[in-house]
């Protein structure tokens, strides 16, 4: 068993006109000393297992997707701990149900209160927004696509960041438990 953390890898900005192939991105990963690297679907996720740092883990990702991919986009690693305290401190409990409209974002950093006071205004019944730590939680009954505060979310959180809906949150919780295993 090697040793190491377990890093849920997101990049940002993938899907239409912007793609990263998983199957070579997991060779790559691989081929650079990442340990039981795994994708899930084709819109930018990761998991694999490192004894460098988040830092290095980030950085060395991100140097791989620029000179193999021409992909220079934000690259986001989470612990595989982290990832499981993003779940348990899900502020949307009831909405696991549609797991499609509700979303987790990883902040690079915490946002301004009022940053988050002035998006919960463009909330219609039933939606909301809740921060902990750097992590933002978005439920989006009536649809993310048409919903104003998802709308307006990336912008108006004012940092930098990369959303995943919660089946992918769930999915990618799975996938990290059996990289650890």
């Amino acid at each position: 068993m090697s040793e190491g953390t377990v890093y849920i890898v997101l990049f940002r900005g993938v899907g239409g006109k912007t793609q990263l192939p998983v199957r070579p991105l997991r060779e790559k990963l691989a081929a650079a000393g990442f340990d039981n690297v795994a994708t899930y679907i084709n819109s930018g996720n990761a998991v694999l297992k490192s004894a460098l740092s988040r830092d290095e883990v980030a950085a060395k990702v991100a140097a791989i997707c620029t000179r193999e991919f021409s992909f220079d986009k934000a690259v986001h690693a989470v612990t595989r701990a982290e990832w499981e305290r993003l779940i348990a401190a899900n502020p949307f409990p009831g909405a696991v149900a549609a797991p499609k409209s509700l979303h987790a974002a990883v902040l690079e950093a915490e946002p301004e209160p009022g940053r988050v006071e002035a998006l919960r205004a463009f909330a219609v019944a039933g939606e909301g927004i809740a921060v902990a730590g750097k992590v933002a939680y978005l439920h989006t009954p009536h649809g993310f696509g048409t919903s104003k505060l998802a709308e307006r979310f990336d912008k108006g959180i004012g940092v930098a960041n990369t959303a995943r809906n919660w089946n992918t949150v769930l999915k990618l919780a799975e996938l990290a438990a059996a990289t650890e295993a």
